[in-house]
Parts: structure tokens; C-alpha cells; sequence
């Protein structure tokens, strides 16, 4: 996280002999200057000081933020995103608006109102024009404004953790709690991890290599679409073309050659094959169905599952996590063929649990009226069982979990400490940074104002006992999530992927509350969402630091959002659970309606509530959480090595990473993990070094095209023909589209 001082430059744009670059006679030969290395005359971006000084613009025109058509925008769109998502926690095909695609959709209505509205000037009465003025009627749709309601849309699912809980608490235990008590555990859930974000502002957001590179896309594509667009005609004409043909393109795998989200020449090749034959290549190279196999050599072609995060991504993380696959492909058939926790007795990759002869196992039948753990019928049925595919992903998240604490200490720790000074003395270099210096801070009474509300809001909830959660439970869960949640931020901003928490929230709450799942499910939710809202908040903070929208007013909108987000949800939540619950609580469910989402939820909190009997001393799968004292080995022995071979010292390393991808696939579709590879391949490794003025111009903006076209299209058919709307109208069956695995596997 070294920090340096460097220039400005336009959104884009290659640097000139003003700035220091070769001169244009040097073209086709490398040159480094001043630490950039230039090709061509064009920079290559290698750090978050090239991203600041080559590719997101410093300009600031001062326009307006929050007017009164960013709120509106924002509103009508949180409702939108956030009463579809909840829709879709009770439907068979779980459906999500993304923020590319809200992005665009926010940009098209608010250049519509700015066209299609009288400007104030054409009317003669004066209190006209001001009310005129006021609703921005016939005003430019500025970036701020994009930005902010864009923002606001996007913190509507914010808490949508805490609804879920409430979902499971109607459905499963028959608790109906009082609208009061509604209220103050969806606010505290809500807000609880906002403090973190704001008490750590110098070290995860302020920092020039805190980028946040997977929201690049959205960054680039805000500052195309409105600054100087008439200079930009050129690449916003590519990015429409990228669109329309990204949203042509997807139809073909997502619906009518399905053949193209997985294919597979050695699944193909084995068509003839023995039956014997046939399984053990669909358990290797199988992975265009769910839970196939682990997709080896499978490519696909769907931009859904690839989307533009692989062309964002930093190729130090894109390494760690190729190194972290390669892993995955050689432990996962190991340990299955190895039968290591009795694997073959099981599925190859499954997250359901099992008897030890290998049927299904019923969370319910040690569930007693009380909805607490019946150990006499425990005792009568047995343990459940993992696959081992489910093991290894459980125990690849904690030792990412001790890896990534023990990583932050160990190589950023004086990083982070400079950085907390020049933020206090508010010399840091950054210039983005510099150019918020301007607007007024968000006082930390705010954040410390917010938290305490939060705080006595589930302290509330918690003491008058509907969560079955202690109080005591509910502050070593934010504690816990507190602790977590700055190791987080840091190895987001920097590389732009996080690890997996959710599982170390169980587990623990497991462990202090056993047999009580509902006590787990609160637990979990609350300490997750300290660690989600705290990477949720300062991604947003970056982004707002990178279009200059006021410190304030980004605060003040993020709040309102997932408030507003998770009213809306609870609301929606409480008329489907009310009116749907016979459909919900059927396994099986149909095809307008399906509780498989809850039911999931309440599976696995009655699993963790027997953390003591699964991963306890005497527990079959101790190694799961002892994977959180092996994790933190990993740095330490890398920064010893190191030491004594300095060269290592050069090598982007950062065995975080590579543990948590080398688990990280263990269930769902796999054959989007090649196409990620040869994704970042071309994107890092080839275009950034080869043609540094492509990637510059068009790397990002064409990431952010093809994923709202495929988005776009994705969000249509899952309404018009895969069943989201309660009919589902499958495409004919022909050899692309054929009935059993796309990818022709067994």
C-alpha cells in the first residue's frame, strides 16, 4: 500500500511530455518514468496511484448532489431492487438487479426527465420557476446526482440478512413478534456495521491503493457517460455497441444453446465411453450443471457468470487466485477418491446432509416443538454428515479467516499506519483525496450517533427474548464482527475480492449457544453484517470519493437507502409468508412459489447448532475449525521465506487469496472458472501490458457494457420464459440445448 505523489490526468486519457511521458518518437519500445512504465507513450496501470492518475478523472464541476430527482430516482428505484430481491427469496429462480444494470436504468430516466420536463426559464411567474428549479425539471442529469441515486437503489438489499431471519422465525417456529420489536431488529441489523466504515475512512477508503477494482467498471462508466460526451461520442458509441450485441449474445446461452455456458472436449470425447468411465470424467471435467463436477478444462461462454469483475480485478489477485484453483482441482478430486470423511458414501459435491449410509438427512427429525435440538432424537437418528466437497470449502474459509488477519498484521501494518497519519494531518497524497477536501467531513458523532441507535435497538430486541439470543451472545456477535470486519475492508480495497465470513458466524454461534439454531441465525446475522455493511459502505465511500460527492450527503444517503430497502422488504416479506406459508413449508414447493431459500437457512442453523457434536474435540470434522489457527501460519511463513530469499519479496504472493479460491467453487456451476482465467489472461496480463491505450480507453467500459447487456437480457427471460413469473416456457429440446447436462457430461 505504498503511497506517492502524482499528477492528474482526464478519465481515459494517455499522458503527454507535460506530464512526463516519452515523447511519441519512442514509439514501440518500453520506457519507464517517474515509476510508470509507458508502451507506446501509454501507461501501463500496475498500482492504485496509476488508477488515480490514468484512468479516473480528478474533475469536479461542482454540480448539485442531492436534489430532489436523486431522491426520487432512488427511491422508486430501491423499491424496485429491493421488492424483486425479496420476491425471489420465495420463488424456485432466485433472480438479482445488479448495479450496472440499475446504473443504466437510473441514467435513462434521469435524462428523460432532464429532456422531457419545461425548463423554468420558459415560464413567467417567478415562484413557478423556483418550484420548477427545485424538482429539476428541464436540468442537465449530473453525475453527482446519478451517483447518489444510483446509490441509494443499490443499499436497498443492504438488510435483507435480517428479513430472511425473520422469515425463517414465522415460517419455521410460529413466532410473530410485534411490530415494535420488527422495527428496532431490521434497524439494528441494518446499521449496525456503518461505524466501522467511518471510524476507519483514512485506512480503507482515503488511500490511493484502496481502489475497490471490481466497482471500476461502475466509476468509468459514470464518468463517460457524463463528462464531456461529446469527446467521449467515440467510446460511448463502442459501449453501446458492446451492450447490444453483450444482451444478442446472451440468449444463445442462456436459453436457446445452453451447450455454450459449459462445454467440454473431454466430456465430449467420452460420449462412448463405459458408464464407469463416463462418471469419473463428469466428476473432473463436468461443471455446466449445478454440483456436476469440478470443471476442469470446461469453458463457458455466458457472461453472466464471468461479468467484468475478471476484467477489473488486479493481476496480483487474479494470480493468487489461479494458484488457489489449481489447488482446488488437485484437494477436491483427492480427497473424494482418496474417500478422505468416508467421501465416497456421499455425492462428489453436494451442501445437504447425509446419513452415514448416504440417504438424506432431515433437519427436522431432531427438532423438538420448542424448535430447539431434541437430543433423544438425536441420539436415535445420528450425526449428519458433509460431503467432502463441503468440508473442504468449510475449512478453506477459515483458514482464509486466520490467513487474512495474520497477512493485514504482518505486511501492511506500517502501510496502514502512515496512512492514518497523512489522513490526520491530511497530507495524504491521493489526489481524489485532495479534491474532497473541500467538503465538510461527516463528523464521527455521526457514526458513533448511528451505532448506539443500532446497538440499544437489538440490545432491546435481544432482553425481551423473541431471538432466543442472551444479550451477552449478541455483543460478543458484534464484537466478533467488529474484530473481522477491518481485515476485510483492507483486502477488498486492495484487490477488489473478499473471503467468506458468513461460516465463521455460525460456527461460533453454534458453539456458545448449542441446540438453540434460532439463537445462531441472529447471532450470524448480526456479526455478517458488521463485516458486509462495513466493505458495502466504504466501496461506496471510494466511489464517491472518485465522482466527488459530497462526504455528507454520501452518509446520509447510504442510511436512507437501507432503511428504506429493508422496510420495503420486510413489508413484502410478511404478505408472502402470510399468504403463502402452506406452499413455502412444502419441500418440493411449486413453480410460482418455493421456501427451498428458508428452508436452507433453517438447515443450516440447526447444522451449526450442533457445532459441539460435528466440530467439537470429539467432533468428525475438528479440522474446520482448527483451519483458523493453521490459517494464520500461512503469512508467517511466507514472510519468512522472504527474509531469507529476498527475491520472493518481488512476487505478488498473497496466500489469503490462494486459500480462499482454493475452496471457494465447492458447490454450483464450475465451467465458468476457465473462461474467468483466460478472462484475466487477456485483460491483465496481455491488453494491460501490451496496449496500455486499449485497456485505458475501453478496458472498464466495455466490462461495464457486457454485463448490462447480459443482465439486462438475464433479468427479461427470467420474467418471460425461465419461470420467475410462475410459467416457465423451456426452449426445444436439439443436442445445444439438450436435456440432461449442458456440457454433454454423464
Amino acid at each position: 500500500m505504498q503511497l506517492s505523489s502524482y499528477k492528474e490526468t482526464a478519465v481515459g486519457e494517455a499522458v503527454d511530455k507535460d506530464n512526463n511521458a516519452p515523447a511519441e518518437n519512442l514509439e514501440g519500445q518500453i520506457q519507464v518514468h517517474d515509476d510508470v512504465e509507458y508502451v507506446k507513450g501509454h501507461p501501463v496501470i500496475r498500482t492504485g496511484a496509476d488508477i488515480s492518475r490514468f484512468i479516473v478523472s480528478d474533475r469536479d464541476d461542482g454540480d448539485p448532489a442531492l436534489t430532489f430527482r436523486s431522491i426520487v430516482l432512488g427511491t422508486v428505484f430501491t423499491a424496485l431492487s429491493s421488492v424483486i430481491t425479496i420476491l425471489y427469496v420465495f420463488k424456485p429462480y432466485q433472480v438479482q438487479v445488479s448495479a450496472v444494470f440499475l446504473q443504466l436504468l437510473v441514467f435513462i430516466f434521469g435524462k428523460a426527465w432532464a429532456i422531457f420536463t419545461p425548463r423554468p426559464e420558459r415560464v413567467k411567474w417567478r415562484w413557478l420557476q423556483s418550484v420548477l428549479r427545485f424538482m429539476s425539471f428541464g436540468q442537465d442529469f449530473g453525475i453527482k446526482e446519478h451517483v447518489v441515486a444510483a446509490l441509494i437503489a443499490s443499499s436497498g438489499n443492504n438488510g435483507l440478512s435480517g428479513v430472511e431471519v425473520r422469515a425463517v422465525e414465522r415460517l419455521f417456529y410460529g413466532l410473530h413478534i410485534s411490530a415494535s420489536t420488527a422495527v428496532l431488529s431490521t434497524f439494528s441489523i441494518a446499521l449496525c456495521g456503518f461505524v466501522l466504515a467511518g471510524v476507519l475512512r483514512p485506512l480503507i477508503v482515503y488511500p490511493a491503493e484502496m481502489v475497490y477494482w471490481s466497482t471500476l467498471p461502475q466509476v468509468v462508466l459514470y464518468q463517460n457517460l457524463h463528462f464531456n460526451p461529446r469527446n467521449n461520442k467515440r467510446r460511448l458509441i463502442k459501449f453501446g455497441w458492446a451492450l447490444g450485441i453483450a444482451a444478442v449474445w446472451e440468449l444463445f446461452p442462456a436459453y436457446m444453446m445452453t451447450w455454450l455456458g459449459g462445454f467440454s472436449v473431454v466430456c465430449l470425447a467420452s460420449l462412448r465411453a463405459p458408464m464407469h468411465t463416463r462418471k469419473i470424467i463428469t466428476t473432473i471435467f463436468g461443471g455446466a450443471s449445478s454440483n456436476e463436477g469440478m470443471g476442469l478444462l470446461n469453458f463457458s461462454l455466458d457472461w453472466q457468470y464471468i461479468q467484468s469483475t475478471y476484467l477489473s480485478l488486479p493481476l496480483k489477485q487474479q494470480v493468487n487466485s489461479w494458484i488457489g484453483y489449481a489447488i482446488f482441482y488437485v484437494v477436491m478430486a483427492g480427497t473424494y477418491y482418496g474417500n478422505a470423511w468416508d467421501a465416497k458414501s456421499f455425492p462428489f459435491m453436494s451442501t445437504s446432509l447425509f446419513h452415514s449410509n448416504g440417504t438424506t438427512f432431515s433437519p427436522d427429525s431432531v427438532i423438538n416443538s420448542q424448535g430447539t435440538i431434541d437430543y433423544v432424537k438425536l441420539e436415535q437418528v445420528g450425526l449428519p454428515s458433509l460431503t467432502s466437497s463441503t468440508v473442504w470449502g468449510y475449512l478453506t474459509q477459515n483458514l482464509a479467516i486466520g490467513a487474512l488477519i495474520s497477512h493485514v498484521l504482518i505486511f501492511y501494518w506500517k502501510d496502514m499506519e502512515t496512512a492514518w497519519k497523512q489522513a490526520r494531518s491530511r497530507t495524504q497524497p491521493d489526489p481524489h483525496y485532495q479534491g474532497m477536501l473541500k467538503y465538510k467531513e461527516v463528523p464521527m458523532w455521526w457514526y458513533y450517533a448511528s451505532f448506539v441507535l443500532a446497538f440499544f435497538a437489538g440490545l432491546i430486541v435481544t432482553i425481551k427474548g423473541e431471538t432466543t439470543l442472551p444479550a451477552w451472545g449478541y455483543i460478543i456477535s458484534l464484537i466478533l464482527g467488529s474484530f473481522i470486519a477491518p481485515f476485510s475492508c483492507v483486502l477488498y480495497g486492495l484487490y477488489g475480492t473478499g473471503v467468506s465470513t458468513n461460516q465463521l458466524s455460525k460456527m461460533v454461534a453454534g458453539a456458545l449457544h448449542p441446540g438453540r439454531p434460532l439463537a445462531g441465525l441472529y447471532f450470524a446475522s448480526w456479526s455478517h453484517q458488521v463485516i458486509l455493511l462495513s466493505v458495502n459502505l466504504a466501496n461506496w465511500l471510494k466511489i464517491g470519493q472518485y465522482t466527488k460527492v459530497p462526504h455528507r450527503i454520501m452518509f446520509a444517503t447510504q442510511v436512507y437507502g437501507t432503511l428504506l430497502g429493508a422496510a420495503l422488504n420486510y413489508v413484502v416479506m410478511i404478505t408472502i409468508v402470510t399468504s403463502q406459508r402452506e406452499i413455502l413449508l412444502d419441500p418440493i414447493g411449486n413453480n410460482v412459489w418455493s421456501g427451498s431459500l428458508v428452508q436452507s437457512l433453517n438447515s443450516q442453523a440447526i447444522t451449526w447448532s450442533l457445532a459441539k457434536e460435528i466440530y467439537g474435540t470429539h467432533g468428525r470434522y475438528l479440522i474446520v475449525p482448527l483451519g483458523l489457527i493453521i490459517g494464520l501460519v500461512f503469512p508467517a511463513i511466507h514472510w519468512g521465506l522472504s527474509k531469507i530469499f529476498p527475491r520472493i519479496r518481488n512476487w505478488p504472493l498473497n496466500t489469503t487469496i490462494i486459500l480462499a479460491h482454493a475452496g471457494q467453487v465447492y458447490y454450483g456451476t464450475t465451467a465458468w472458472v476457465g473462461s474467468a482465467i483466460v478472462v484475466g489472461i487477456f485483460s491483465q496480463f496481455w491488453l494491460r501490458r501490451r496496449l496500455p491505450r486499449v485497456y485505458n480507453e475501453y478496458n472498464y467500459l466495455i466490462g461495464a457494457a457486457l454485463d448490462g447487456g447480459s443482465q439486462l437480457v438475464i433479468f427479461i427471460l427470467s420474467f418471460a420464459v425461465l419461470g420467475a413469473s410462475g410459467t416457465e416456457r423451456p426452449f426445444p429440446t436439439w443436442w445445444g440445448n439438450p436435456d440432461g447436462n449442458p456440457d454433454h457430461c454423464l
